[in-house]
C-alpha cells in the first residue's frame, strides 16, 4: 500500500491541447488537481511534465493554479519522462520509491514512463480516473498493458485513503473535503 513518507506524485502532460482532445480531459484535470492538493497537504513531492509545450500548451490552468512553489515542472520531448535527465535527477533526489502516476495519454507517455520506472525498481500506482487517452480503446489497452508490466491500478479515492491509513490522521478532514 501507499505510504506518505515513500510516495511521490508524478503528473504526465495534462496540458491544454491534450485535455481538449480527450472526452474525459476535464474530469482528468479535476482529479489530478485533487491529487496535487492532497500531495500539498501531506507534504508529498510532486513532479509535473509537459510534452512539447510550444505545440501542446502548458499544464491546464486549474491544475497549474493549485501547485505549490516546491512543485517541479519539467519540459520533455521523450514519451517516457525517464528519458529526460532532469526528471530522473529530480526523482532520485526525493529518495522515494512509490510513484503515484497519472496523466495524458495513458497508452503513450503514461505507459512508457511507468514501464521505465518499474524497470528501475519503482513501485508504480496508476490513478486511472486521473488518466485519459483520446480514444477509449487505447486507454483500456494502455491500462491492461500497465497492469501486465506490474503497475498497480488505482483511483483517486483509493490512493488518498491508502495514504491516510486512518480517520485519525491529522489531515483526514482536509483530504476528505477534496473528494466531497
Amino acid at each position: 500500500m501507499l505510504n506518505i513518507d515513500n510516495s511521490i506524485l508524478v503528473i504526465i502532460d495534462i496540458q491544454d491541447r491534450l485535455v481538449g482532445m480527450s472526452k474525459y480531459g476535464l474530469e482528468v484535470a479535476q482529479n489530478a488537481t485533487k491529487l496535487t492538493n492532497a500531495a500539498s497537504i501531506l507534504n508529498i513531492p510532486t513532479i509535473i511534465t509537459e510534452q512539447y509545450p510550444q505545440g501542446l500548451g502548458q499544464t491546464v490552468f486549474e491544475l497549474r493554479s493549485n501547485l505549490t512553489s516546491e512543485t517541479c515542472t519539467i519540459e520533455k520531448t521523450a514519451f517516457s519522462a525517464m528519458l529526460e535527465p532532469e526528471f530522473v535527477n529530480k526523482l532520485k533526489t526525493t529518495e522515494r520509491k512509490q510513484v503515484i502516476l497519472c496523466g495524458i495519454e495513458t497508452h503513450i507517455c503514461v505507459l512508457q514512463t511507468a514501464f521505465d520506472l518499474i524497470k528501475e525498481g519503482y513501485e508504480v500506482y496508476i490513478v486511472k480516473d486521473a488518466c485519459a487517452s483520446r480514444n477509449k480503446k487505447e486507454y483500456k489497452t494502455g491500462l491492461n498493458l500497465l497492469q501486465q508490466y506490474g503497475a498497480k491500478i488505482s483511483c483517486v479515492e483509493i490512493a488518498l485513503f491508502e495514504l491516510l491509513k486512518t480517520s485519525k490522521h491529522p489531515n483526514f478532514k482536509e483530504i476528505q473535503a477534496l473528494i466531497k
